[in-house]
């Protein structure tokens, strides 16, 4: 009976065209809610269908490139290079985990969950008019496997096999049933198997390689710019999912190497829009003459997007890390409050969950209901998760916490560590304590300065250590860090995605950041997983899982700010409905009518 009922949802949500005896076809895939848009509709609301087609944006990035492969495991790749394949299907900006049709134009899925079909759409045609067929989807999502990076191979490994049933049907069959794998299927990148066959995947194209979407690399020099172009005889420009979309003929970034000269070349007319994640720069950079004519614009706007989890990042492979008193520590004397008043004009909140502005959040004591879904790890899982609500260190703002770090060096003392000489040293082998803190922006340094000389006051030596993006990508990748200063992407809800984030499983991917591997936290993950179309569980887990994370202290939550802080020269238009999970910019913007761009 249970089972017939979540087919039934499952069968209300992704919005039917027709059912088979075993199976459901739909031209819509979402795992949880009824999609907002339905069969027939026209364009996303946030999307202007009358929108002007023309004209050229500039954009920056900072760093380098050397590598047009979006997906190489090794190499930086260049700014607008993600653009150049499309997807099986595609999401909206407005809703979570809904998918519409792009190359593949509609679904067959197994009520079970154990297969799925894509049927893809006749029209369907890479950047050199060859067709797209299924054989490509196969050779796509077999190239990724072989040649792709760790994670899509682990994250994919349910798949029992790809077949192409024929030119315009794609299967792929599971080896247990899961619906998030079959969602995740859909947003499969398409390669054109007669360019990739004899190339390997897995490094740097310097060459502009053949897509499958409406954008492609118009010029370029190595490292320094690259300008992307929108391809007008794109098969797909006017399907309901682009239209009032892409509305530029082309985007050039032009590379900087410091963020500062970045800053002045923006107000200097170099380039056209700029979304500020430095409050001191905010606060005092964006002024003059210019500004105070409206030529550029300046617009704070208001959002509820889930944030990321800002931190400072531990990683816990490393010995010096590896006991949670030690962790938790330190991140006692990181002085937040100090820090928003003196270096950020007080524009910041502090960062205390892994699902912050969302329902997931796990606040105050946790609920029966909560409780219960630990049971099975209650002996795993930090005590205090049962008596203790979670919030970080508060401080009052003054500079002095001689009171935090009393408690950080007698908690330092029961990790055993001791003070001698003014120095902090494990009582066993006498060693100091020491540790680098890897970063690779400028900005990032002087936000780490307040927290290294409270760890000095405490006899503990962090060492700052910048590097380019190149260096700091290749250690990232090695796990060669001691602790970075970086964190996780916004979690809407609990989703799969987790388990690639915090399971041992990925202990030797990347994205396991911290290298955790913890029987809880693997538990959890993986309980998530299982429950994709089950809202009530998921915040029951998700909520457990956060207080997992926070008790855990692999991190120290930094900030975030919950607006957009953009400033742009006044040459653009942009649709009445924003995104509801995305500021919309180069996404549906567009220049306006009486001006001709750059």
């Amino acid at each position: 009976m249970k089972k017939s009922i979540i087919v039934l949802i499952i069968l209300l949500m992704t919005g039917i065209c027709s059912a088979k005896e075993d199976s459901i076809i739909s031209t819509r895939f979402s795992l949880r809610d009824t999609p907002r848009y339905q069969e027939g509709f026209t364009h996303f609301e946030y999307a202007n269908p009358d929108a002007p087609k023309g004209g050229s944006i500039t954009l920056s990035a900072l760093g380098t490139f050397d590598s047009f492969n979006r997906y190489a495991q090794r190499g930086d790749a260049a700014e607008g290079s993600e653009l150049l394949y499309d997807s099986l299907m595609i999401a909206s900006n407005d809703e979570i985990d809904v998918l519409y049709p792009l190359v593949a134009h509609k679904i067959e899925y197994a009520k079970d969950f154990t297969w799925i079909i894509f049927h893809i759409d006749k029209r369907a045609a890479f950047q050199d008019k060859k067709p797209i067929t299924a054989h490509d989807v196969v050779f796509s999502f077999n190239k990724f496997m072989t040649q792709g990076v760790p994670f899509f191979k682990t994250q994919y490994k349910n798949v029992q096999k790809a077949e192409a049933l024929d030119d315009h049907q794609a299967k792929f069959t599971l080896k247990a049933p899961e619906l998030r794998l079959l969602h995740a299927l859909a947003s499969l990148a398409i390669l054109p198997e007669h360019y990739w066959k004899d190339k390997d995947f897995s490094q740097p194209v310097t060459d502009v390689p053949l897509g499958s979407s409406g954008f492609t690399i118009d010029s370029f020099k190595m490292g320094q710019y690259v300008v992307i172009k929108r391809l007008k005889d794109y098969w797909a420009k006017d399907l309901p999912v682009n239209k009032g979309r892409n509305n530029f003929d082309f985007i050039r970034y032009d590379y900087y190497k410091d963020a500062i000269v970045m800053l002045e070349a923006f107000k200097a007319g170099e380039f056209d829009f700029r979304h500020e994640n430095v409050a001191k720069q905010w606060a005092t950079m964006y002024t003059g003459e210019k500004f105070d004519k409206k030529e550029i614009i300046k617009e704070e706007i208001p959002h509820e997007i889930p944030q990321p989890m800002q931190a400072l990042v531990f990683n816990v492979q490393k010995e010096i890390f590896k006991d949670v008193r030690v962790r938790e520590a330190l991140g006692m004397v990181m002085d937040f409050e100090w820090m928003n008043k003196t270096l950020f004009y007080d524009q910041y909140s502090r960062t205390r969950s892994f699902f912050q502005n969302t329902e997931y959040e796990a606040r105050g004591l946790p609920s029966d209901a909560e409780i219960k879904v630990l049971a099975p790890v209650k002996d795993k899982v930090p005590q205090r998760v049962y008596t203790e609500a979670y919030q970080p260190p508060q401080t009052d703002g003054s500079g002095n916490i001689r009171n935090q770090m009393r408690k950080a060096i007698a908690l330092l003392k029961t990790a055993g560590w001791e003070l001698s000489d003014r120095k902090m040293i494990r009582t066993a082998t006498r060693t100091p304590m020491e540790f680098e803190l890897l970063l690779y922006s400028p900005s990032l340094e002087r936000i780490a300065i307040p927290f290294q000389n409270n760890l000095k006051k405490m006899g503990i030596t962090m060492h700052v250590r910048r590097v380019d993006t190149t260096q700091y990508v290749n250690r990232l990748r090695s796990r060669d860090f001691d602790m970075i200063s970086g964190g996780y992407n916004a979690n809407a809800f609990p989703s799969s995605h987790l388990k690639v984030v915090w399971h041992s499983e990925y202990l030797d991917s990347t994205w396991n950041t911290a290298g955790v591997s913890d029987p809880a936290i693997d538990y959890l993950t993986e309980k998530i997983e299982q429950n994709q179309t089950n809202k009530e569980a998921l915040l029951n887990y998700g909520r457990a899982l956060d207080r997992v994370l926070q008790f855990n202290f692999f991190v120290i939550p930094q900030w975030y700010l919950s607006k957009f802080r953009i400033a742009y020269w006044n040459k653009f238009d942009r649709p009445a409905i924003r995104p509801k999970y995305d500021i919309g910019f180069i996404d549906t913007w567009w220049i306006k009518t009486n001006q001709n761009g750059n």
